[in-house]
């Protein structure tokens, strides 16, 4: 077997009986946690669906990982109901809630092997040798370390180390598996390969995946369900797509993507066939227009675009071609460009306002245009991808 860093694993196509365990979806019913006066997560109701991988998303001291560790059984909750399914949870020992957690730093035992690390959690639940020897040999293999059995973990690579960690989890059947950032440790590289494992294992297992994460990428490429959480709360629920393409605040426009927010204030709200186009009165700027659900006149709010939506052009181009009335126009001047690999990052600061904004696109696309630094140039985008943001 050779090693992650340089080979992807080659997962199991199948999980044998004695490893599957019944997923169970998650309840959460106005949780809170204090810790003296300071509130770490405030009145959270949540629903994680049974089967599912959610990810809990957001910046360092959010809560997300206080939310997974009462969820767990390692933390109290100060107020509330946790459900595991059907059952109510609170006050039950971590041991008793039929789910495990992989922490961040793996938690192996240095002085055991890699087999004696996987089998620990069935020879503390009381199985049979014969039981613990099937289940960590076809565990072992189904992660690609059965040729690694005996070593400890100081003779691992930290790929290795990670899917010990897993196997170690996973083989004692829980109903819900957590991860607490688990691939933050790796690089790069290993990240995308394992990002891939982890959810091809979910998939085969059909079990419960709850992960902590500030990472958007892999927020993205692993959930059915992202949760992104601020200060405590829970900001906004949904999947992958609605998440990137229509966030519904201006943190999560901030944190989950290259958005360009505009504030402003509500000056009307017309419904169309697209939907309800709002019109925003930026200051300094002028008019925006954007779809949004609901809006009150008068109101404060902002919209966002997407870097990646909106269209550069010279003076002059924008000159011969007329602005429809569904579309956004501004005058900027470029500050920056950025060779990222596949896709340019360049920043501009608006003609009127001073405002920076970012515009993104493929390098191959880039490489042929004539802009380049301290250019003026025009910004289009349609209003229909001009997402309106109440809060």
């Amino acid at each position: 077997m050779q090693d992650i860093q340089t080979e992807p694993v080659l997962i199991a196509e199948a999980i044998p009986a004695d490893l599957q365990a019944e997923a169970k979806g998650v309840s959460l019913r106005d949780v809170t946690k204090k810790y003296g006066s300071f509130v770490a997560v405030q009145n959270i109701t949540l629903d994680i669906p049974a089967g599912s991988y959610t990810c809990l998303l957001g910046p360092s001291g959010c809560g997300k990982t206080t939310t997974m560790r009462m969820i767990a059984g390692h933390e109290d909750i100060s107020a509330g109901d946790i459900y595991i399914g059907d059952t109510r949870i609170n006050g039950l020992p971590a041991t008793q809630r039929n789910t495990a957690m992989m922490f961040q730093n793996y938690a192996l035992f240095p002085h055991k092997t890699v087999w004696d690390n996987v089998d620990f959690g069935l020879k503390m639940r009381g199985l049979s040798i014969d039981q613990r020897r099937k289940r960590v040999g076809e565990m072992l293999e189904i992660v690609g370390l059965t040729q690694f059995s005996d070593r400890k973990p100081a003779q691992l690579s930290g790929g290795q180390q990670q899917r010990v960690a897993l196997a170690r989890a996973l083989v004692t059947r829980p109903q819900v598996l957590m991860l607490d950032e688990p691939l933050s440790a790796l690089d790069e590289s290993l990240r995308v390969k394992t990002r891939g494992e982890l959810r091809k294992l979910q998939r085969q297992f059909g079990m419960t995946f709850l992960q902590v994460t500030h990472n958007q990428d892999e927020a993205y490429s692993l959930s059915d369900q992202i949760v992104v959480m601020d200060h405590g709360r829970v900001d906004q629920v949904g999947t992958p797509a609605e998440i990137f393409s229509r966030p519904l605040s201006k943190f999560v426009a901030r944190f989950t993507g290259d958005n360009n927010i505009f504030a402003g204030t509500v000056t009307s709200a017309v419904q169309d066939t697209h939907g309800q186009f709002i019109q925003l009165d930026v200051p300094d700027l002028g008019t925006l227009l954007c779809l949004g659900d609901y809006a009150q006149v008068g109101s404060e709010a902002a919209c966002c675009i997407r870097a990646d939506l909106m269209q550069i052009k010279s003076l002059d181009e924008a000159e011969k071609s007329a602005c429809g009335p569904a579309t956004n126009r501004v005058t900027a001047r470029i500050t920056a460009v950025e060779f990222t690999g596949y896709v340019t990052r360049v920043s501009l600061v608006l003609e009127r306002g001073g405002i920076e904004v970012l515009y993104k696109a493929r390098t191959p696309d880039w490489i042929t245009t004539p802009f380049t630094e301290g250019q003026v140039v025009v910004l289009d985008w349609a209003a229909t991808d001009c997402v309106f943001l109440p809060h």
